[in-house]
């Protein structure tokens, strides 16, 4: 309202519209739509400054600056009701000059500037961020990988067809490719067509640059992104370096990026494939005869002899031995000192009972580490099966768990000639752990009898040749003459608050 309000009083001043433009910093357009529509309101030059009421300006304001509730004008509102038109034009890839002519066939007749406006903002219509090319680096030192979808293929043992995906490598300096279909993207099957990759190539590349596959990447991070511990182990093996890409970033792997569209429809689409061993065997041969000897568009090279006369003599050596994919857990120690790894339990040794260590497991042994320490090296053991060292328990439940005979044999030895030949005794049995019970129960009648009353007892049942724990038991409780013993009275000490009876002592009045 000030702005119009300081051009009308200029014009009312005597100024032309060329000084008040001048005067009021304004265009002259805008200038010449105020004075209009103040005098369509009744504004005549000579009536001086008093005609500027406020009813007069807001008419005015009405006039040049009309309402909009969603803050755009009527034309912007127009298009917004043939958004999804819009934007189905532009799929098809129609120029907006012919939309806004193919609008002005339905009735809406639009600025085209307005148009240009809407599909810009609201479509995305025209942007594009600028892109730097990135150096392709030295040669066979990177190679990228990325999971693509190529079709559907037969699967003979389910009697249906199914997914195959593309796990597709392309060498970064000469553009040279590989693609490995698959059904699933385990991490059996990633390390299974990396090992093919190898094999096809000659040789091991220094860097990988993956996508944020689950079997490669536990957790996706921009700057340290925490790798799976069985690939980290294969790259070790292998001798190349992971540097995954950042989640949704496909500039970080444009070389392989393009590589995806390229082996979908050039390799796949239109072919018959019996199942995936035959989708295997032909990639094979479409890499190397017709995606190695193309003219690449951006190089103007073929990749094949590129890669043959440039990257193939300095890759890493191709490995000679199989890799046997590693299992990692967490196991929980319990109470008995084990843990369950692979549906087996392996003793731990030590007192971790409630703490999670990290297992790892490979077919032949299982590995224990607490904090980063190799604590304990197992055999493999089938599922269902106990791997215990005697060593990894507590001694005073070792013999005991493990059925150790000859241990308790010792513990018996060591408190009596006779109370050794009466253990000994006891355990003459086809299965002497079925009565390693009664051992246990003659050294507990040491610990409350005193060992040389439970050894004169055994010499006496031994030479009766009575050979039960029960009557060593009657014979000390009811003593060896057959008169009941009483247990010595232990000797008290002195309490801190013992008194004198005769401190307690009431003396009557006489």
């Amino acid at each position: 309202m000030i702005e119009i309000k300081e051009v009308l009083r200029l014009w009312l001043a005597g100024h032309s519209l060329r000084e008040v433009t001048r005067l009021a910093g304004l265009d002259r357009k805008t200038v010449r739509r105020y004075v209009q529509a103040a005098q369509a309101a009744g504004v005549a030059r000579e009536g001086g400054d008093g005609q500027l009421t406020d009813e007069v300006l807001g008419a005015v304001v009405a006039v040049v600056r009309p309402d909009r509730p969603r803050g755009n004008g009527a034309s912007w509102e127009a298009i917004a009701v043939q958004r999804e038109q819009i934007q189905t034009w532009l799929k098809h890839d129609l120029t907006l000059a012919k939309i806004h002519m193919l609008l002005g066939r339905r009735g809406v007749v639009v600025p085209y500037r307005t148009l240009h406006r809407f599909a810009v903002a609201e479509l995305g219509f025209g942007r594009r961020q600028p892109t730097v090319p990135v150096t392709d680096g030295k040669p066979g030192q990177e190679v990228q990988v990325d999971f693509g979808r190529l079709g559907l293929v037969p699967d003979p043992p389910t009697a249906r067809q199914r997914v195959a995906q593309g796990l597709i490598f392309t060498a970064v300096y000469s553009r040279h490719m590989f693609v490995y279909p698959t059904l699933r993207q385990t991490l059996e099957d990633v390390v299974a067509g990396f090992e093919a990759a190898w094999v096809f190539f000659g040789g091991v590349f220094a860097v990988v640059v993956p996508d944020n596959m689950k079997a490669i990447v536990d957790q996706a991070d921009a700057v340290d992104p925490r790798l799976n511990d069985a690939f980290r182990e294969y790259a070790q093996s292998r001798g190349f370096a992971v540097d995954p890409a950042r989640v949704r970033h496909p500039r970080d792997k444009p070389r392989v990026e393009r590589c995806v569209q390229y082996a979908r429809s050039n390799f796949f689409v239109g072919e018959d494939f019996r199942d995936i061993d035959d989708c295997r065997q032909r990639a094979v041969v479409w890499c190397a005869e017709v995606a190695g000897t193309r003219i690449h568009g951006t190089t103007q090279r073929r990749p094949g002899e590129v890669f043959e006369a440039e990257e193939c003599p300095v890759l890493l050596p191709l490995p000679t031995d199989g890799f046997v994919i590693p299992s990692y857990t967490r196991p929980k120690v319990a109470p008995d000192r084990h843990v369950e790894v692979a549906r087996s339990l392996y003793s731990v040794p030590g007192d971790l009972v409630g703490q999670r260590i990290l297992a790892r497991a490979d077919g032949t042994t299982v590995k224990l580490y607490w904090r980063g320490q190799l604590i304990k090296v197992h055999s493999h053991q089938q599922p269902g099966r106990r791997r215990t060292d005697p060593a990894d328990l507590p001694s005073e439940v070792t013999a005991y768990a493990m059925r150790d005979l000859d241990a308790l044999n010792r513990r018996a030895a060591a408190h009596g000639d006779h109370i050794a030949a009466y253990a000994a005794a006891l355990l003459e049995h086809p299965l002497p752990w079925t009565k390693m019970r009664q051992v246990y129960r003659l050294l507990g009648l040491v610990r409350r009898h005193g060992a040389d009353a439970v050894d004169d007892a055994c010499a006496r049942a031994l030479e009766a040749e009575a050979v039960n724990v029960g009557l060593i038991d009657r014979m000390l409780t009811r003593g060896l003459d057959g008169r009941p013993v009483t247990a010595p009275v232990p000797l008290s000490t002195a309490s801190r608050f013992v008194r004198d009876s005769k401190d307690f002592t009431v003396r009557r009045p006489s």
